[in-house]
């Protein structure tokens, strides 16, 4: 992943997408290798680009997808540490549709990074996420938006 610069305030958008009452996210593992939590797909807007067209741009170099903004966004603020850096973001969230048919009978996604890391994601119920020995939902404060119905939690197409 590119360098980070713990004094700069990134801003990103990231795209919730469900099949049913699952919310597919990406892993996140510590420097050890073991996963610490799981994250909604997205990434940095570019200087000159709207959030919305950021959240589209992400999906289609992620995982080849033309999404559809189906709702939000809803922002949220996320001060946290990461591998001992302290990191602080600015997030534009989404409700996205696929296109009928994307990524049917699969439940899990392999993508590559643009620095070429591999990543890999899958659909999650939020409820079994925060909790103990589970995996975390990143951004902290994320699921609760989604129980108190600020966002999320809508089925989209799968």
């Amino acid at each position: 992943m590119s360098e980070f610069k713990s004094s700069v305030i990134r801003v990103k958008a990231l795209g919730l997408h469900w099949r049913g009452t699952r919310l597919l996210a990406f892993e996140v593992y510590d420097r050890h290798g073991t996963l610490k939590g799981v994250r909604p797909l997205g990434g940095s807007i570019e200087f000159g680009e709207t959030a919305k067209d950021a959240v589209v741009r992400e999906f289609k170099e992620e995982v080849n997808v033309d999404v559809s903004v189906v709702g939000g966004p809803v922002t949220l603020e996320n001060v946290f540490s990461h591998d001992g850096q302290s990191r602080h973001e600015i997030l534009f969230i989404f409700d996205v549709a696929f296109p009928s048919g994307a990524f049917d009978g699969q439940e899990r996604i392999r993508f590559q990074e643009d620095d070429g890391t591999w990543l890999a994601a899958a659909w999650y119920d939020p409820r079994d996420l925060d909790v103990d020995g589970k995996p975390d939902l990143y951004p902290k404060g994320l699921k609760s938006c989604l129980s108190l119905g600020a966002i999320g939690g809508r089925s989209s197409t799968e």
